[in-house]
């Protein structure tokens, strides 16, 4: 699953991420934790300014943690929709980062790339991991997909997924 591998979605794909995804990517990222700094009283250009140095911060350290892992960007036809980082260690699949656009949600794109991450992650008989914020709704579609709380850091939530073997995928 790199490169421009197709997923489950109409005109859905990943490609490795480039130098040139720097003004997306850090869209993105502002998509994502604009709606946190909801009720602070800051102006929007604090905001931004503030949202830009914590992207400049979350990729530099990405970029030192999981210096192995793929840096993933979601398109569909064409154009980037969202981001899937995903560090592929010897004993589990650690999903590091994975945003879509606010109007890509609620689609079933999520879900698609958590299907097809845990799928490789089930073939090679590896967990799948991540952190989720406790008030991300995405939490739900987690469990949905078979994730379980496994322990907390401040205000994240590790959530793992077993391996599935063929007798329980078939259950499903």
């Amino acid at each position: 699953m790199c490169g421009a591998a197709s997923l489950v979605g109409p005109g859905l794909s990943l490609r490795l991420e480039s130098p040139e995804d720097a003004a997306f990517l850090g869209a993105l990222f502002e998509s994502v934790r604009w709606p946190e700094l909801d009720g602070c009283g800051w102006p929007d250009e604090v905001r931004r300014v503030f949202l830009a140095q914590q992207f400049r911060c979350q990729t530099a350290h990405y970029a030192g943690a999981y210096a192995d892992a793929a840096f993933l960007i979601v398109e569909r036809d064409g154009a980037p929709v969202g981001r899937l980082y995903l560090d592929r260690g010897p004993r589990e699949h650690r999903i590091v980062d994975i945003s879509l656009l606010p109007e890509m949600r609620n689609r079933g794109y999520g879900g698609a790339l958590l299907d097809q991450v845990c799928a490789e992650a089930d073939a090679r008989g590896r967990i799948t991991s991540l952190h989720v914020a406790e008030s991300n709704p995405a939490q739900r579609l987690y469990r949905r997909k078979g994730f379980r709380a496994a322990g907390e850091s401040g205000p994240y939530r590790l959530m793992i997924r077993e391996p599935e073997t063929v007798g329980r995928r078939g259950a499903r």
